[in-house]
């Protein structure tokens, strides 16, 4: 039921899988992604599978620069260009045989469900949308990992770094995360734990830095700018009351300027828990599935 895929974005090759139900006739698809710098190996298949055995057809790839995508700067994460990445998985999909290209969901996940947030409110192909634990407003979550002077840290650290690159110096280089203590993206206990301790296997592809390039453009970013636009576009969020990463204000916040259809589901777990082997996976799995079974079919 799955198999190995690519297609191009701005001249890259990115890889992934697709997954086929057994249908005769066209099926709507899933297209599915990661958080940030994570890959597709990291969780995903278990989500693919369900909406698979559902009836969908789902596309799981990774980003440039990540996984098994094409990309000279390894760990370069830059939402603009995972745009652009997602327009083209939805061209890809968009022309496979035995998909309906009216019926196109997207999926994401942190990093990549304010993805699904941003690009599914400006992207007429999209249908449906479900954002689990979304990125909504990526400095005001860097102010609360990092406190006030942490974040102002960081700002001093993206002006120096954009100096040097006008200097035509490489971007410096920051952990994904890291032990307590350790400067990190993501330093949170609950992330250095899921990344790198919770399954060692993940470690053969995935990889734990990015440029501070990234991190800067990263601060830029607000997923959640044009959640109004996305009506009348079916619109499920899946939220953690205690995320350590993205505030439940801020989820509830954008949630009350998105137009109808919409459903938000808070549960009470931290960032990872949806993820498999967490406590609220089957809760997760479940809500999106029938979200998309509700909306996603003919």
């Amino acid at each position: 039921m799955r198999e190995s895929v690519a297609f191009t974005s701005s001249g890259l090759t990115l890889r992934g899988w697709l997954y086929r139900p057994r249908s005769a006739t066209p099926s709507p698809i899933i297209v599915m992604s990661h958080g940030f710098s994570a890959v597709k190996e990291m969780g995903l298949p278990p989500f693919a599978e369900r909406f698979c055995q559902a009836g969908f057809a789902v596309l799981v790839f990774d980003y440039r620069c990540l996984g098994e995508s094409d990309g000279a700067e390894r760990g370069r994460i830059v939402a603009q260009e995972q745009h652009d990445d997602l327009r083209a998985a939805l061209t890809y999909v968009s022309g496979l045989a035995g998909v309906d290209p009216s019926r196109i969901g997207v999926w994401g996940s942190s990093y990549s469900g304010g993805h699904a947030l941003y690009i599914g409110a400006l992207d007429p192909r999209i249908k449906v949308i479900v954002a689990q634990v979304p990125a909504i407003a990526i400095a005001r979550s860097l102010v609360a990992i990092a406190g006030v002077d942490g974040f102002k840290g960081y700002l001093d650290l993206f002006a120096a770094d954009h100096a040097a690159r006008e200097r035509g110096e490489a971007s410096g280089r920051i952990p994904v995360v890291a032990p307590e203590g350790e400067p990190a993206v993501l330093a949170t206990a609950d992330s250095y734990a899921w990344f790198v301790k919770s399954h060692p296997s993940w470690l053969e592809h995935w990889i734990n830095h990015t440029t501070i390039e990234s991190v800067a453009r990263m601060a830029e970013y607000v997923p959640a700018a044009f959640i109004d636009l996305a009506a009348p576009k079916p619109l499920l969020i899946l939220a953690g009351e205690t995320d350590s990463l993205i505030p439940i204000d801020q989820v509830r916040e954008a949630f009350a300027r998105a137009g109808e259809p919409k459903r938000l589901e808070v549960h009470p777990c931290g960032h990872f828990d949806f993820y498999p082997g967490g406590a609220f996976h089957e809760q997760a799995a479940s809500a999106a599935t029938d979200w998309f079974s509700r909306w996603l079919r003919p």
